[in-house]
């Protein structure tokens, strides 16, 4: 069993695409798979409670199946950090709590575990604490996800810092496309595999041929998986 934690140079930076990406081509291998979204904002109320399109996206590329709660166990509305928006609902997050919540999804012994953060790295998690210190908790090898666009190159190096300063290992990083018109990516893709002291477990290129369920399965095609023990 393989658990990993999905970090962002920044908010839209490509996680959930990459996160349900490594997720379809670990299925495509035969592998067991488990998708989790601990807390997601900017959720949408349906009759069975709030959902969050992107942990959706993880559930749907979970197998064996299960059930919401399980991949998201903290959804709220407002589309703003975790932090306020559970401050908006009445609610204080804990890490003790989130914890606890993935432990038991991880029980599930999956081959291949996929933990989504929100945001960037330093993404609070209440006032005294970020939604890093769940990968601290759990132990977890990161991967970070850049979002290629001018900046990313500092951004990706930040967090590769602060992921290190915080004892945790960067497992590998993946190049996102998310624009079309960044003429210098092939230049910085060279900078980010010079500073980055960890494999490069793809570059995806900017999607938007076919319905945006089948993306996931697109980017796989441009990935290699991590480490499997």
């Amino acid at each position: 069993m393989a658990t990993y934690f999905i970090t962002g140079t920044d908010t839209d930076a490509g996680k959930t695409l990459v996160t349900a990406g490594l997720l379809a081509l670990a299925r495509r291998h035969g592998l067991t798979t488990l998708g989790l979204k601990p807390v997601a904002s900017g959720c949408h109320l349906h009759a069975e409670g709030y959902r969050n399109d992107d942990a959706l996206a993880l559930q749907a590329r979970s197998h064996p199946e299960v059930d919401y709660t399980t991949i998201n166990p903290f959804a709220y509305a407002p589309a703003i950090a975790p932090h306020l928006a559970a401050r908006q609902a009445g609610d204080t997050l804990h890490l003790a709590t989130l914890t606890e919540a993935m432990a038991e999804a991880l029980a599930l012994k999956r081959d291949l575990t996929l933990i989504e953060g929100a945001g960037g790295w330093r993404v609070p998690l209440n006032d005294n604490g970020d939604l890093s210190d769940l990968a601290g908790a759990l132990q977890l090898p990161v991967i970070l996800v850049v979002g290629m666009q001018l900046g990313c190159i500092n951004h990706a190096r930040l967090t590769a810092e602060a992921i290190r300063a915080q004892g945790l290992r960067l497992a590998g990083w993946v190049a996102n496309s998310i624009t079309t018109d960044f003429d210098e990516a092939d230049d910085n893709l060279a900078s980010l595999a010079h500073h980055l002291s960890a494999p490069c477990l793809g570059r995806v290129p900017h999607l938007t041929d076919g319905p945006n369920d089948t993306l996931p399965e697109q980017a796989g095609r441009h990935l290699k998986l991590p480490d499997l023990p």
